[in-house]
């Protein structure tokens, strides 16, 4: 159950207490998890002070979006789905003899910097993109850690996904940089989450059937010398 605490500050504390607060939280994941603390601010007239501000943080919650969702229940999800998990050298052969479409999910950046030749892109995640104050104390969050790339959610992945001409029959690879793994290991027991195992749950949810996630990731897939397009290898061309 979520547990509420409510106080009553300054304009200026509660901005200095949303800053401080979103910065650790947006930090605890890259990905900006949303599920660990929330704020939610209220004006209120009246009292002897006049307005106040009322803070009030939530310690825990129900996951906004499926991207929120703990990994041990994703990855349960995807066990039951019979997800497979192939090697970059096998994703290669399924695309070239079966027919499927290698599916990056990094953002737009690193995509176009290099990716698999014939990967087509749908960002899980992208650039922050807004300035609101809240959107400004995510990127200080971010660069305390010296991140100065900070990610957000894409509400727009799906849209993407079917801009692409991508259906739930579509034969779809799912890649990102590290790849992560359903595998357990002694010192993972539930494996390690990754972007592209989080939009394998996402799309299955959406009802697409034929999905095979790429372990070790691209990073894997630079590493085994294997086909690439992208600017990077074009400036090394010339």
């Amino acid at each position: 159950m979520a547990s509420a605490v409510a106080m009553a500050v300054t304009p200026a504390a509660a901005a200095a207490a949303a800053t401080s607060s979103s910065s650790s939280s947006s930090c605890a994941s890259r990905h900006s998890t949303a599920s660990v603390s929330a704020f939610h601010l209220r004006h209120r007239a009246g009292g002897r002070r006049g307005e106040r501000l009322m803070v009030r943080s939530i310690a825990t919650g129900p996951p906004k979006s499926a991207t929120d969702v703990e990994w041990k229940s994703k990855r349960e999800a995807l066990k039951k789905n019979n997800l497979r998990s192939v090697k970059p050298k096998d994703a290669l052969r399924l695309q070239q003899e079966q027919g499927y479409v290698i599916l990056d999910v990094r953002p737009e950046g690193e995509y176009a910097e290099a990716h698999a030749a014939g990967a087509v892109n749908a960002q899980l995640y992208r650039l922050i993109k807004e300035w609101t104050p809240w959107d400004i104390a995510r990127r200080a969050g971010f660069a305390f850690f010296g991140i100065f790339a900070g990610t957000e959610e894409n509400p727009e992945f799906l849209n993407e996904v079917k801009a692409l001409g991508l259906d739930q029959e579509s034969k779809i690879i799912l890649g990102c940089q590290s790849g992560g793994t359903m595998k357990p290991s002694p010192s993972l027991a539930d494996g390690q989450q990754s972007r592209s195992l989080i939009a394998a749950y996402v799309l299955s949810l959406q009802g697409f059937k034929n999905l095979v996630h790429m372990e070790g990731g691209f990073r894997a897939w630079f590493k085994e010398d294997l086909p690439v397009d992208g600017t990077e290898t074009v400036e090394e061309e010339n």
